[in-house]
């Protein structure tokens, strides 16, 4: 009795705690400032509370803003092999057929991707420049001077520089499943629109997790995409959920969650805190960059860590 007790009162807590973290946080949208704050302010009023934002004016001076057409992207990089994700559906790194399954990577020609992405070559399948292991710098160096290797006030905010700056293009059916990251992530859209569906991470008790087998997409002979287990691979614990068309039979808890959308245009930034879950979506051909801080690691990533415990454990009794 004292232990069904305990746990209906652990349950209430986990339930409880999400609405009182908005009620006392969280904002129901994600706020606009209209010029870059200062690296006090930042800091103060968005990273120690955790709070994400839309920054107008941030990267106006860039020159990437308007130099980066397909015609100069064409003449700089040209037919310089890069690192192309390539899948059938549009979902990298996402749970496909009871698997965690991963991108081919494919090698190939930047102009070749452009004709893809342009459609003066038709193909049944999804392409996004999205390799997430500061592809900017070790990949597309000439873009570099048409942005900024940091973000001047970031890092003077934060006392560090970025762990990583990545490089995105792809098509509109490039969707990224909803995940979250152990960084400060500022995110720079310089053409087209980026979709952005957030939960803070408060909502964690709502949101399913699961382990699933690791495995990479690989294109058979005959053109087609199969899918190969990394057998050798530990089991990847990752969200099996589509927030766009939730399974509230299979996930009921979900309906309890408070997602924030918001859309980031050509010339703004998201600062998208750590831990933060998100799922996003773009335009067609939309380029974007962003910025990864190492987050620190420290009272706020010890209370998540002891959300994410405590969620696992009900959902084992």
């Amino acid at each position: 009795m004292a232990e069904g007790a305990a746990l209906r009162a652990v349950r209430g807590c986990l339930a409880a705690f999400p609405r009182e973290a908005r009620e006392l946080g969280w904002p129901e949208s994600v706020p606009y400032l209209d010029r870059p704050p200062s690296p006090l302010e930042f800091y103060r009023e968005w990273v120690s509370p955790n709070k994400p934002c839309v920054i107008r004016n941030a990267i106006s001076h860039w020159p990437a803003l308007k130099k980066w057409t397909s015609a100069y992207l064409r003449e700089v990089v040209g037919p310089k092999v890069v690192s192309v994700a390539v899948t059938p559906n549009g979902y990298a790194d996402a749970v496909f057929q009871d698997r965690f399954v991963m991108p081919e990577e494919r090698q190939m020609p930047f102009m070749d991707f452009l004709d893809i992405v342009e459609k003066k070559v038709t193909s049944p399948n999804v392409f996004y420049v999205q390799k997430q292991c500061s592809n900017l710098t070790e990949e597309f160096p000439e873009l570099v001077c048409d942005v900024q290797p940091d973000i001047p006030w970031m890092s003077e905010a934060l006392g560090k520089k970025p762990d990583a700056v990545n490089f995105w293009l792809g098509e509109s059916a490039a969707v990224t499943s909803l995940h979250k990251d152990h960084y400060e992530n500022l995110y720079c859209v310089v053409s087209g629109e980026k979709y952005f569906l957030l939960h803070p991470p408060s909502d964690r008790p709502f949101i399913p997790y699961e382990l699933y087998q690791p495995a990479t997409y690989h294109v058979s002979e005959d053109g087609s995409f199969e899918v190969v287990d990394e057998t050798t691979a530990e089991k990847v614990p990752w969200i099996p959920l589509d927030p766009l068309n939730p399974d509230l039979e299979l996930y009921p808890e979900y309906a309890q969650a408070k997602p924030l959308k918001c859309t980031v245009k050509a010339g703004e930034m998201l600062y998208l805190p750590s831990l933060w879950f998100h799922h996003v979506q773009q335009s067609h051909g939309c380029i974007a960059v962003n910025y990864w801080y190492d987050m620190e690691y420290d009272i706020k990533y010890s209370y998540f860590q002891l959300l994410d415990c405590l969620t696992k454990a009900v959902k084992m009794l």
